[in-house]
């Protein structure tokens, strides 16, 4: 949004310094982006008069000038074929920046004469194309500076232009009287009376207007209009061109100038069409798809069915509220005009001109949001400045639908301001803040002007309140303390766990990473997910189409994208969500890890090697150990298609209460996520493992033993088909007291162990510790345990001790 400072004060009264508008605004959230001040480019050229002008010795087209200045007289060489004695002249002395050449004068020599600086045309100025001589003043005293010469004679030259940022929620910013109302609010001057026209017909228009019904909903609400017959088009009157000039508008007419007027004086779009050249009547409906227009930027536009656009009997004459068509505009022969102000639905406004790609000032502010209120207001100014500037005659205006009742009321309650803002602000000032901006109180009620669609309940009349009051008055305070002492803990258990479970991850040697929670549908499927329910309305990519049903997929892309940058060994993790429905309550916190490559770099001594299942088992369950999951688990097979057949399982609580997942990745996901194996992986679901009964602020005492403890090893012969773990779960329990580890440390399978041992037979060898807690181990005490553990394993696997 551009307005001027001249523009500004035709709405606001103030004495402030452009400093002082530019700090409110922003402070008042209208944004500064860019000031262009002539002032301040100009501030160092000064008046001069020529005192006598002579023919360079060497040049014809050049003279040798003598000039007087505030410092005294100097000489300037001058090519400018209207340099001669007697006229005072604008100075550029050496040091001065010369905006229209973009350099800064210096002293010189020109053909062997030196010359003290420079005498400007306008053009070197940047005051206009004229550069067929330098500038003559009719008047002026000598050394003073040529901006306050210009304010006086023609301020529009030195007017500052300023450009704002508006806020979708800011519509009414988007005129210039809804930015004085702010800064009167503000306190930087008054609001002026608001502007008034009341134009009375003299015929009834032979253009009647009518809205179709199924436009009237989420189309056009109402449409006004009037003809204006007789009028005179032409160039607009210097003030408004350089009013338009100044905001970088290129003035057209006199009519279409007007319609930019109100667009940025009142946030107003207005139409005029050429009357004689409308067939008929005019009517706001819908297209049926297929209808082309020739618009004002001269584009031809396919209008696709359910778009809201205005035709004449004959045909398509303007794509509502956007942008009119140019076989009706106005020209410069135009006599008869017809002069449009409706209110438009925004949201199909918002449509249409980004299906048809129409960047326009009517679409900008129409998509946002205009005052319903004003409509019958606009078509009378914009009818009176039509007959002061055109002449012409109006008609009665012709109206279709109705004015929209956007009136609303909120609850004023003075203490909310301290509560939601803490600032502390007088309610007799709270309340002429909001009058300032345009509120009606009515007891505690607050009646929201048309003009402000942003505001929608009484939180936002303390935004209203503390935004006039200025944030940057806001102190900081400590919070009052509700206990003396320490306080509560803050942290949720699950937040605990979170924070456990990626410190833990961190000290395992793992990097995390964060990814995005939505990944592509065939990415998705690899992991059980891809379905419907998790896929997003309004994806920003195709690669990000649906929620991630699983951390190891963003994983597993990550681990991809550095390994094509020569990165081979990796160990990745991540704790955030996963989903497996689109309802809030349908996703589950997860901790994923991923190992890629080999366990080190290259060594000496061989101990590099590739990651395997047990790397992934083993970090899972340290993860577990560290959010107190319980120690006693089961380890069963999983069943999901990603890991590799027989090299994954489960940590489980029972065979529905999964703890945990790992496995190797199966070579078939790898190929699709384009990852070079082998990778290992873990998933630790932190939400399964069950919360303890009572939170304790201290650890439990440590559970150390003054006995020594005891060793034994056993090795077993058992069927091909027994699992360790089915071996070591028996032997654990053959005394849950004294039993703390079980470990296996070897296995003998193959053809040599048949061959020993007997066909579809293999050897498992472990390890029992034993830990008294109450006495030293005995003999007879060390062997009665070993009885246990050998029944207990011949009953669970059939084994027996290898002889």
């Amino acid at each position: 949004m551009k307005f001027t400072l001249s523009w500004l004060k035709t709405h606001l009264e103030t004495e402030a310094s452009v400093d002082e508008i530019l700090y409110a605004l922003t402070d008042l959230g209208l944004e500064v982006e860019e000031v262009v001040d002539p002032a301040a480019r100009l501030s160092d050229f000064t008046l001069g008069k020529v005192v006598k002008a002579e023919k360079h010795p060497d040049a014809d087209k050049l003279r040798v000038c003598t000039v007087a200045t505030d410092e005294g007289e100097t000489q300037i060489i001058c090519g400018a074929p209207n340099a001669r004695e007697g006229i005072t002249v604008v100075v550029a002395k050496p040091g001065t920046y010369i905006p229209g050449l973009d350099i800064t004068i210096q002293v010189g020599k020109i053909r062997g004469i030196e010359s003290f600086g420079m005498m400007c045309s306008e053009r070197e100025m940047e005051l206009s194309e004229e550069h067929d001589g330098i500038i003559e003043l009719p008047e002026g005293e000598v050394g003073d500076r040529f901006v306050d010469y210009l304010a006086k004679v023609d301020p529009a030259k030195v007017d500052p232009m300023i450009e704002i940022a508006i806020t979708p929620n800011r519509p009414d910013a988007l005129g210039i009287r809804g930015i004085a109302r702010d800064l009167a609010a503000r306190g930087l001057g008054v609001l002026k009376p608001a502007p008034t026209a009341k134009v009375e017909g003299t015929f009834d228009s032979p253009i009647n207007v009518t809205i179709d019904e199924d436009a009237r909903v989420d189309g056009c609400e109402v449409f006004m209009g009037r003809l204006i017959r007789g009028v005179k088009n032409g160039p607009s009157p210097q003030w408004l061109q350089d009013q338009l000039k100044a905001i970088g508008l290129r003035p057209i007419s006199a009519l279409v100038d007007i319609t930019n007027f109100f667009t940025y004086d009142q946030n107003r779009p207005l139409h005029v069409f050429d009357a004689d050249k409308v067939h008929g009547n005019l009517r706001v409906h819908r297209a049926e798809g297929g209808e082309k227009l020739i618009a004002l930027d001269e584009k031809e536009y396919t209008l696709e069915a359910g778009m809201v656009v205005i035709s004449d009997d004959k045909q398509v004459e303007s794509i509502g509220g956007i942008m009119g068509g140019l076989e009706s505009g106005c020209t410069d022969e135009t006599v008869n005009v017809f002069l449009e102000a409706a209110v438009w639905d925004t949201i199909q406004i918002a449509k249409t001109g980004r299906a048809l790609k129409i960047n326009s000032d009517a679409r900008y502010r129409n998509e946002r949001g205009i005052d319903p209120a004003f409509n019958p207001v606009a078509i009378e100014l914009a009818t009176q400045m039509i007959l002061d500037l055109c002449g012409g005659e109006a008609s009665h205006v012709v109206t279709a639908g109705q004015v929209p009742d956007v009136s609303r009321a909120y609850k004023l309650d003075t203490d909310r301001v301290q509560s939601l803002v803490g600032m502390e602000i007088p309610a007799e000032t709270q309340r002429a803040s909001l009058e300032a901006l345009g509120f009606v109180l009515d007891g505690d009620m607050a009646k929201v002007p048309s003009w402000r669609p942003d505001v929608l309940g009484s939180a936002d009349l303390v935004e209203e309140v503390a935004r006039i009051a200025s944030l940057t008055k806001l102190e900081g305070r400590p919070m009052a303390r509700t206990k003396v002492g320490v306080p509560d803990a803050i942290l949720t258990p699950m937040q605990k766990r979170e924070s456990l479970a990626r410190r833990t991850a961190a000290a395992l040697g793992y990097n995390e990473c964060v990814t995005y929670s939505f990944i592509d549908k065939e990415s998705a499927k690899l992991f059980g997910g891809g379905a419907d329910a998790t896929m997003l309305a309004n994806p920003i990519s195709s690669e990000m189409s649906h929620m991630r049903p699983d951390l190891l997929a963003g994983l597993l892309q990550a681990a991809a994208r550095n390994q094509a940058r020569g990165v081979a060994d990796l160990a990745l993790f991540e704790v955030g969500p996963a989903f497996h429905g689109g309802e809030p309550e349908e996703q589950h916190i997860q901790v994923a890890g991923l190992l890629v490559g080999a366990t080190g770099p290259k060594d000496l001594h061989g101990e590099r090697r590739s990651v395997d299942v047990f790397d992934a088992k083993a970090d899972a369950e340290a993860i577990l150990a560290s959010i107190g999951a319980p120690a006693k688990v089961q380890i069963l097979r999983g069943n999901n298609a990603w890991w590799h057949p027989g090299r994954n399982g489960n940590i489980c609580l029972g065979p529905k209460k999964i703890l945990a997942s790992f496995g190797e990745v199966h070579p078939r996901t790898l190929a699709k996520m384009g990852v070079s194996g082998p990778a290992v992986a873990f998933t630790v679901y932190l939400e399964q493992p069950p919360f303890p009964r009572k939170s304790k602020a201290t650890r439990a005492a440590l559970g150390a033993s003054d006995f020594q403890p005891v060793e034994r090893d056993f090795a077993f012969v058992v069927d091909n088909s027994v699992e360790a773990l089915t071996l070591v779960n028996a032997a654990a329990g053959a005394d849950k007291n004294l039993i703390t580890d079980v470990r296996v440390f070897d296995e003998f399978t193959g053809e040599k162990a048949e061959a020993q041992m007997g066909e579809g037979k293999k050897s498992l060898a472990i390890t029992v510790r034993l830990q008294p807690k109450d006495a030293t181990l005995k003999v007879k005490e060390i062997e009665a345990i070993s009885a246990k553990i050998l029944e207990k394993v011949q009953k669970a696997t059939g084994g027996v001790l290898r002889g």
